[in-house]
């Protein structure tokens, strides 16, 4: 018995240090970041391929964590900006945009800007929430800056699975995101030498985007026959965009980051850091993919 347990302790020793090695290279747990990533894959799947009406809830929760993780992080570096509001004016353009589609879309967004913009005037009248004129400008532009970089695109989701066919849409460019993503991540882990971006994000590099794009060119192509439904030269300009706006959506991320002077915008996601850190990339891709629908979808 007493040979067994150790035999357990020893195995269990060599597990931990494999982790650590995992984590020491890749800075993540990475086990417990694939099983949350995982969770979430099939909740998207079920609201996606079940009824897309399911996609609402799914995407307005997206969004109220992203922009309130976000609106902390300001708040942490100084801006003041008002958290209950930015959280309802966001998930307010989610049933607007699924059913006012483009139009709805717009006005919801506009009207959320505005919302949170007459909140924190109206915060002014609190001796708490006072502050030099300069001081307001910076706190209303850090409110406008979260519903237009969250809200607004990211309820581009929404938008784009209300149309005819659009849930396929928003499925195939999350494939190709998350392909592309993953493709990076491998390829710059094991051939990574040349640094993409090194003042903004040190570990990507060159050999990780060259293998995203061959990756995303080769899903686009598949997902172009058997998903969207359009010519495979279209699955190709398909892949080759979306691979570049991933791309500069998580250096626009990493700006973000580095300007706050954080890792992570939260730690709500073990593993993943921040709801943000997971939907960076998908954020102006997805309005590129409604681009795209426009172009080749309708």
């Amino acid at each position: 018995m007493a040979e067994f347990e150790a035999q357990v302790r020893a195995r269990k020793a060599q597990l931990d240090a494999i982790e650590e090695r995992i984590e020491a290279r890749t800075g993540r747990n990475l086990p417990l970041a694939i099983l949350i990533g995982l969770v979430l894959g099939f909740a998207l799947l079920f609201s996606l391929i079940v009824e897309k009406a399911f996609y609402m809830p799914f995407a307005a929760a997206l969004v109220a964590f992203t922009s309130f993780e976000l609106a902390s992080a300001l708040r942490f570096a100084g801006r003041d900006v008002p958290r209950l509001p930015t959280v309802l004016a966001g998930v307010a353009v989610v049933p607007a945009a699924f059913y006012g589609h483009a139009e709805g879309h717009w006005l919801a967004s506009l009207g959320g800007m505005a919302f949170v913009t007459l909140w924190r005037v109206a915060e002014l009248a609190r001796p708490s929430h006072r502050a030099s004129a300069r001081e307001l400008w910076a706190d209303i532009a850090s409110g406008v800056f979260i519903q237009a970089y969250v809200t607004f695109l990211g309820t581009i989701t929404v938008l784009l699975t209300a149309e005819e066919g659009g849930q396929w849409w928003t499925l195939a460019f999350l494939i190709v995101v998350i392909g592309s993503d993953t493709a990076a991540y491998a390829s710059g882990l094991l051939w990574g030498r040349h640094p993409l971006a090194p003042r903004i994000s040190p570990k990507k590099t060159w050999e990780g985007f060259l293998g995203s794009i061959a990756v995303a060119v080769v899903i686009g192509i598949f997902l172009a026959e058997f998903m969207i439904r359009v010519p495979w030269w279209a699955g190709i300009v398909f892949g080759l965009v979306l691979v570049v706006t991933a791309t500069l959506g998580d250096l626009v991320e990493s700006l973000i980051k580095r300007d706050l002077g954080i890792k992570d915008i939260s730690t709500w996601l073990p593993g993943h850091g921040g709801f943000l850190d997971r939907v960076d990339s998908v954020l102006p891709s997805a309005a590129a993919a409604y681009a795209l629908y426009l172009v080749f979808g309708t």
